[in-house]
Formats: C-alpha cells, structure tokens, sequence
C-alpha cells in the first residue's frame, strides 16, 4: 500500500492546500493530511478546529484521514507506515526552503522520500497568512478557502 503524509499547520487550510490534498489522493492509496504543532507560531485554530475545518473539506475522499502531530515529522511518516511526505510548492522562494528540509528528513530517515507538488497556478499567491489578513481586515475570502468552511473562518474573527 502506498501511504503519504501531507504535513502543515493549516491555520487555516486554502483551495490550493485543497487542491494538493485532491490530486495527492489519487496518486497514493491512503493520504494522511498531518497538522503539524509549531512551536514557533501561534496560531489562530486550535489544533482541533483545524483539524475538524479539514475534515469538513476532504468530505467524499474516502482515502485521505486527518490527524496531528507534535515532533519530528519523519517519526511520524514512520509511525503511520508512510513512505512519502508530499510538500506542496506555490514559487520557486517556497522550493529553496522545502528542498532544504526534505534533504533533512532524507539524512533522518533514508527510505523516507519527499514529493514536491506544484499548486494549481490560480493558487499560486495564496496563503494560510492572507486569508488571515484579509479576513480580519473584513475582505472577502471568497475564492481562497472552500466555501463549506469560509463562515467558520468568518465566525472566528467575530470572536477574536
């Protein structure tokens, strides 16, 4: 069986983050979508409402389960039996960091591979950061996150 895990902090999770979680559940059998704790961020979702806006979006992917983790990734690539962590790319700045880390996880964890998936190009500009700003500014998201999940977003910053 051919398992990836597709990590990030998903705070909160986008159409192109969307968009590498579809394509990446037809290439593997199984795809874990793995929200990772940072240590070095403070997010606006707790861990599980991220996880839960995920799971509202992944609806009908019968393949593709979303859990957390808090450490190494490469551990948990090995605890869950994946052979793959696919990393999604929107520009060339994104490819200089994630080659870096997979060379990393590859030192780590030799049988461990990372996929690099180029986002769609309509989501090439997009992040997690600017659906945050543009929300809490009062913008419209519309477009940039899945619909099913943009009045949770909305609704979060009427609570902040």
């Amino acid at each position: 069986m051919r398992i990836a895990i597709y990590p990030g902090s998903f705070d909160p999770i986008t159409n192109g983050h969307l968009d590498i979680i579809q394509r990446s559940s037809q290439v593997f059998d199984k795809l874990t979508v793995a929200v990772v704790k940072n240590h070095s961020k403070k997010p606006l979702f707790t861990m599980e409402e991220r996880k839960g806006l995920i799971r509202k979006t992944i609806n009908g992917l019968s393949n593709v389960e979303v859990d957390h983790f808090d450490g190494l990734l490469v551990d948990f690539v090995s605890a869950k039996g994946a052979q793959v962590i696919i990393k999604g790319l929107r520009a060339m700045s994104d490819f200089e960091y994630e080659f870096q880390m997979a060379l990393l996880n590859r030192k780590l964890q030799p049988n461990v591979e990372t996929m690099f998936m180029m986002t769609n190009h309509q989501y090439s500009y997009l992040s997690s950061s600017m659906v945050k700003e543009i929300a809490a500014l009062g913008g419209s998201i519309t477009d940039l996150v899945p619909e099913i999940i943009r009045q949770d977003i909305l609704d979060k910053f009427r609570k902040v």
